[in-house]
């Protein structure tokens, strides 16, 4: 039964894989809409969307921290993410402290504080396995820079200061374009190892269940102080 399992999962992805761009977009667009629909209606609470987005990202650093620790090696990892990745934590967990602190304030500073482990390891344990030449993503001109102007433009309006809504706004769409560095040290090297494969995928699955709890959310019409990212829409 397992290997008749297997082997229909392999044929359903080489069918996708021989497939045009436009019908896998369109495979993908249609895949995410369904599931979406089914968080609607299986999930009632929708603050767990985001609570299990948080733990994901908690697992996804676990998978690098493994990698770290037990090969030894920080090839085909990227630094910059890793420092986007701290940069839009620390300023959401000042957020988190200022506007309203609970169980995303806990994940948020297990998950900075792992993210700055591995950060510490990858420029001074395993200097000599990181690939600088294969980071080259410009992240300052490239996604810091304009998520600044962006969030300064374009942010919530709610009771709180102004610095507070704009750094809110800051973190959510750093957030959203954090792994670019990560993507596009992956599409240098040519080749994807697995652990790094395994925590792309966990990161994926983190963004798509914080878009799902702010998508399910605003159908709802739903907006309150734990549901401050509807006000960015």
């Amino acid at each position: 039964m397992g290997r008749r399992r297997n082997a229909s999962v392999n044929v359903l992805f080489g069918w996708v894989r021989r497939q045009s761009m436009k019908v896998k977009a369109f495979l993908a667009v249609t895949s995410a809409l369904s599931s979406l629909l089914a968080l609607k209606f299986l999930v009632k609470d929708r603050n767990h969307f985001f609570v299990a987005s948080e733990a994901i990202h908690v697992v996804g650093i676990m998978v690098l921290i493994y990698k770290l620790t037990t090969q030894k090696t920080c090839s085909g990892l990227s630094l910059k993410t890793q420092e986007l990745t701290a940069m839009f934590l620390a300023v959401r967990l000042y957020c988190s402290f200022v506007m309203e602190g609970d169980i995303h304030t806990v994940l948020d500073l297990a998950t900075l504080i792992s993210t700055l482990w591995v950060i510490y390891m990858i420029r001074f344990k395993l200097k000599s396995t990181y690939i600088k030449e294969l980071d080259n993503f410009p992240i300052y001109y490239y996604v810091v820079l304009p998520s600044a102007i962006l969030a300064i433009l374009i942010h919530p309006y709610t009771q709180h200061s102004m610095i507070s809504r704009i750094c809110w706004a800051f973190c959510v769409y750093l957030e959203s374009v954090s792994v670019l560095p990560q993507l596009r040290l992956m599409q240098n090297a040519k080749m994807v190892e697995p652990f790094t494969a395994h925590y792309v995928f966990a990161l994926g699955v983190a963004r798509f269940l914080g878009c799902a709890h702010w998508i399910i959310q605003v159908s709802f019409g739903v907006v309150g102080s734990s549901s401050i990212y509807i006000c960015l829409m």
